[in-house]
């Protein structure tokens, strides 16, 4: 079976890549793309954003390389991808090395401040406490070793438990926020881990405040842990199912209440929770899985034209948007004066 699976994932993977037209990846920051402002835009289409079901980004500090993740059929086969700056120029998306097996979810890559250490989420086996088969999702480890990363390496308890852990994001001193759904719930938390004498301390869940839906996930802090990102699902303000919010953290460490973030980041689709602020603080990156009509729309519909439309970014699968990270700063300002 699982030689099968591979064989189809290969498959999918070589007709996708034969049929799109080529675009290589350009040379200059951000993949060469023209800087955003404040309206959303597609992060680089035809390169990250190709009409595939894309989500989750990771950026290293000196920003010479990109993390994203793919997901096929639903999540069926889930990937994290990179592109690298190599003598000036990016090189091609490929699936990283430590991700390639067809039998792992692998997904939401982060990468902490300070550029040393790598997570993920993934619910490959833990073949080191005797595992063999893969179970639920966990938060995973490595560590920078050269031009790569060491071997993946499950953080174990308190962080992981009996539940579904993921989306880790930290801080600067390694503080660890995840998102964690104990074993039967439907429902997601944020949680924080703080990093003391090189171990992690028992989780403590986030007050209600940020904690402030039916459920929430996927939340990213930011390095001096001054504001948080949440996906959250169920509020009345939600311009869809699921929408961006924000929470700030006091001199005294409570966190306000979350605000909706508002257009253009949110809109009526049923998919935005994945958020990511750019190592230099400039840009903040969104996924959505918004539909936008193409510039020519087909004359009739032909098994060409919905070839192409399944090649298109923006075709209602999940993309990764982009804008200038200033509405941060705006929403600051409202949300203490809320308070």
């Amino acid at each position: 079976m699982q030689q099968t699976r591979a064989l189809l994932l290969i498959l999918l993977l070589s007709v996708t890549h034969c049929s799109r037209p080529a675009r290589l990846p350009e040379s200059g920051p951000y993949l060469g793309q023209q800087p955003p402002d404040t309206t959303a835009a597609l992060f680089a289409p035809g390169i990250v954003s190709t009409g595939l079901f894309t989500r989750d980004i990771a950026i290293t500090p000196d920003g010479h390389e990109i993390y994203f993740s793919v997901l096929i059929g639903g999540t069926e086969y889930t990937a994290i991808l990179v592109t690298r700056q190599v003598h000036g120029r990016w090189t091609r998306p490929e699936v990283t090395p430590f991700s390639e097996n067809p039998a792992w979810w692998d997904g939401e890559p982060c990468i902490s401040p300070d550029g040393a250490h790598f997570y993920f989420m993934s619910n490959r086996p833990d073949t080191a406490a005797g595992e063999t088969d893969p179970g639920d999702p966990d938060i995973w480890g490595m560590e920078r070793t050269g031009d790569g990363w060491s071997a993946p390496r499950n953080l174990g308890a308190p962080v992981n438990s009996a539940g579904e852990e993921y989306f880790p994001s930290v801080t600067r001193d390694g503080t660890m926020y995840f998102t964690r759904q104990d074993a039967g719930s439907p429902i997601g938390y944020i949680y924080r881990s703080q990093y003391v004498d090189g171990a992690y301390q028992a989780p403590e869940r986030l007050p209600e405040t940020v904690n402030a839906g039916r459920s929430q996930y996927n939340a990213f802090v930011a390095p001096d842990e001054s504001y948080l990102i949440i996906p959250i699902y169920g509020l009345e303000d939600s311009f869809g199912a699921t929408d961006y919010y924000i929470s700030f953290r006091d001199d005294s460490g409570a966190w306000t209440q979350a605000i909706n973030m508002g257009e253009p980041v949110n809109s009526s689709a049923r998919g935005e929770y994945s958020p990511y602020v750019s190592p230099d603080g400039r840009y903040f990156f969104f996924m959505s899985d918004r539909y936008s009509p193409p510039v020519q729309p087909p004359e009739r519909l032909t098994y060409q034209s919905l070839e192409n439309l399944s090649q298109s970014p923006a075709n209602g699968n999940a993309n990764i948007y982009w804008m200038d990270a200033g509405i941060i700063e705006d929403l600051r300002t409202r949300a203490m004066q809320t308070q």
